[in-house]
């Protein structure tokens, strides 16, 4: 995070970075006029001035008034980076003591939050390049290093590590599919680039990945099973033949259609 930037510098920086985070920005009088988190952060550039000069109340009524314009509150006592976007800007909120490093992104809804009372470091802090998607929670004095990526609505309590993806509530990790050429996953990784809302089509569901694991090790068991049972009736034994339903059997709309509607 560079502290050795003017204000001036900061706010041109982070008009300029629009045009290559929104496709719909169109010219520069456009962006300062009618982008609500983009004046939002021209109003915390100043207030943060003011605040680092000991103004503090008067920072507080420039934020407050800011809040009022924009719908984005950001405390004036919060570190913020260069080229600092924040899409759509309503609902936003980002505490006292959040800092924010270069190149990041956040959607609207997104709330930079503490988990505590107590004075001292209690928001979380962002690296460079972090995307934090619409509606996403990151609470208490955590890190989200260089490159993560936070989908939407997650809920994010623990540290993310450099360039991981993390998305539900509690946030989990998800991973990009894997192959075995390497020239593959290179593709892949350049083919994401910036992942909008903190998320990509390219990205697998954790949960979705469980299950398929689940999936495959009953098959697995019971191809097992079956060989057991093959060499039990060849050494004399006996095991009662039981059939087992198959998965395909199972029809769960039938038995939605047969229960009584509330």
């Amino acid at each position: 995070m560079s502290e050795n930037v003017s204000t001036w510098q900061h706010i041109k920086e982070d008009i300029r970075c629009v045009f290559d985070r929104d496709p719909a920005a169109r010219t520069t009088i456009e962006i300062i006029t009618t982008y609500p988190g983009v004046q939002a952060i021209q109003w915390h550039r100043l207030s943060h001035a003011l605040w680092k000069r000991n103004l503090k109340w008067l920072a507080r009524i420039l934020s407050t008034f800011s809040r009022w314009l924009t719908g984005v509150e950001i405390h004036p006592a919060a570190k913020i980076g260069r080229r600092f976007f924040i899409d759509h800007g309503m609902g936003v909120v980002i505490g006292e003591t959040a800092e924010i490093g270069d190149d990041c992104t956040l959607y609207h809804g997104v709330t930079l939050g503490g988990t505590s009372w107590k004075e001292g470091k209690r928001h979380p802090t962002l690296g460079n390049d972090v995307v934090v998607g619409a509606g996403a929670k990151v609470l208490g004095p955590i890190t989200l290093e260089d490159g993560a990526r936070v989908g939407s609505n997650a809920v994010v309590v623990k540290d993310v590590q450099s360039e991981q993806t993390v998305v539900g509530i509690p946030a989990r990790v998800v991973r990009k599919p894997e192959t075995e050429d390497q020239k593959q996953k290179q593709k892949l990784a350049e083919s994401v680039g910036f992942d909008a809302y903190g998320t990509s089509n390219e990205t697998l569901d954790p949960v979705a990945t469980a299950i398929h694991g689940l999936i495959e090790h009953i098959h697995l068991t019971d191809k097992r099973v079956d060989e057991m049972c093959k060499t039990i009736h060849q050494l004399g034994g006996e095991i009662p033949n039981v059939k087992m339903p198959d998965l395909a059997d199972c029809d769960l709309a039938e038995e939605d259609e047969k229960a009584p509607s509330a």
